[in-house]
């Protein structure tokens, strides 16, 4: 962000975020993302003559349930509105959405930023509308390519008030925008596949200034951090091109992730030049107040509240909370797991997640819903290291092998013999033969060095192969020692 402390960055966010239903807004074409050009068309999505659209039920729920979860007020009556524009990839010369009359106004997300702080940001709307084509500008060598596919597929736009100040916040919205949806189970957040894409409004100004200045939309942004930089880049842009005298022109800008600039793409379009208008073919959507209660009643604990109880509920530190509910499955996971190792402390068990098995997911590159061991196989885990049948150390070994085969802990222990040594007259003879076999270390410890300690603890975990019980070993030591 710029070092510029007389400036003030203005920036609101326009997200279009995928539902996922099976079929599209106004027809019965498959949504599957990657099947064969122009193969889930109809004559409905191409705008053919004499066809009628037909509203998808699924698509309205998920919408209705997204504007629930922020907090929006959902419209008792909406109506779906035509915007005019004519691209190659849409048929109708057309694109149905929502503009003067939108299903859901108001709302909030709670931006979780880097240092832990959370800030409100205020949403304008959230309003239903439809997806247009996709143009393949490197797809043949004579020309454009155009793929309809994607026409039609139901989207929500979530449209924020110009209430971020940063790069940053822009990044913590998104996040936490994101992370709901998927908790929801509305949209699979996949940016690359163009599920959740988003556009930045930015604008600057002085500092103290009341008034907005003159924004641009930034367009082509495939991930999370591309927006951040992009963000970055605009407003150095437009504070250096004020400060040398110069006047910000509204424009649509494209951000080119390669070479990490923006370049100009159209002179923006004010609401006006889509010519919007009642769509004739569609009745206005009308929604039931107990039909709404239904649906806010089917919600899910949000991400943010689910944090709140891990905290207070199991004690978590903030960042454990933070971690463990990144996902609504990881979230499931860890709790399952708390549940049936109800003997065990629940940050142990959280720091097995955070470490041990975020460690593999990320080393497969697969989700937790794709991993092998189940919470039931954890929690016997744990409930062998609570008995002293195992130890830390031995865990760590029956862990890699329940990762790779998949069989309960119980089953590795005795298979392996890896029962922790708990004997304590086996251990005493152990700890003084490595005693009587180091008398130099023993002087040393005598004399004051304390750190040989961890020697001695060392050569007895080594004599047994790393099965004695590390409590007792400690204990044990420290009592020969000291005659």
């Amino acid at each position: 962000m710029t070092s510029d402390h007389n400036w003030e960055a203005v920036i609101g966010l326009e997200v279009h975020a995928q539902l996922k239903t099976r079929t599209k807004t106004f027809c019965r074409c498959s949504t599957q993302f990657g099947d064969e050009p122009n193969s889930n068309v109809c004559p409905v999505c191409l705008g053919l003559p004499g066809t009628l659209p037909v509203l998808n039920h699924d698509a309205v729920s998920m919408a209705v349930k997204t504007a629930l979860a922020f907090g929006c007020t959902v419209n008792r009556q909406s109506i779906f509105a035509r915007k005019n524009y004519f691209y190659p990839d849409l048929p109708k010369g057309y694109q149905i959405s929502q503009y003067e009359q939108p299903f859901s106004i108001g709302g909030a997300v709670e931006a979780r930023l880097e240092d832990g702080t959370a800030k409100k940001i205020s949403l304008i709307r959230i309003h239903l509308e439809e997806d247009a084509g996709k143009s393949l500008h490197t797809a043949t060598e004579s020309g454009t390519a155009v793929d309809l596919n994607r026409c039609g597929t139901p989207l929500i736009e979530i449209v924020s008030e110009p209430d971020i100040r940063s790069s940053e916040e822009a990044y913590g919205f998104l996040y936490r925008l994101r992370q709901t949806l998927l908790y929801l189970g509305v949209c699979d957040g996949n940016m690359e596949e163009g599920s959740l894409r988003c556009d930045a409004n930015v604008s600057v100004r002085k500092k103290g200034e009341t008034k907005f200045g003159t924004r641009t939309e930034v367009k082509n942004m495939n991930s999370f951090r591309g927006v951040e930089r992009a963000i970055n880049y605009e407003v150095e842009r437009q504070i250096s091109v004020l400060e040398s005298g110069g006047e910000v022109v509204q424009e649509t800008l494209l951000w080119d992730m390669d070479k990490q600039v923006v370049r100009p793409m159209r002179t923006k379009e004010e609401a006006n030049d889509y010519r919007y208008f009642p769509d004739p073919d569609l009745l206005p959507l009308a929604i039931d107040e107990t039909w709404i209660d239904e649906q806010k009643k089917s919600l899910p604990e949000l991400p943010q509240d689910r944090e709140k109880r891990f905290v207070t509920q199991y004690g978590l530190p903030e960042y454990d909370a933070n971690v463990l509910t990144v996902t609504r499955e990881l979230a499931d996971y860890f709790e399952e797991t708390a549940k049936l190792a109800s003997g065990t402390d629940p940050k142990k068990i959280s720091n097995w997640i955070m470490g041990e098995v975020l460690a593999v997911l990320k080393e497969r590159n697969i989700e937790i819903g794709e991993f092998k061991v189940m919470p039931l196989q954890l929690a016997e885990m744990f409930g062998l290291m609570e008995k002293g049948t195992i130890s830390g150390k031995i865990a760590k070994t029956v862990f890699e092998e329940m990762v790779e085969c998949g069989k309960s802990p119980g089953e590795i222990v005795e298979a392996g013999g890896l029962v922790q040594i708990s004997d304590e007259g086996a251990i005493q003879q152990i700890v003084d033969k490595v005693l009587e076999n180091n008398p130099g270390q023993v002087a040393e410890y005598k004399s004051g060095k304390q750190k040989v300690f961890g020697f001695f603890m060392g050569q007895v975990m080594k004599e047994t192969h790393g099965k004695a019980n590390p409590k007792l070993v400690n204990e044990l030591l420290k009592k020969a020692l000291e005659r």
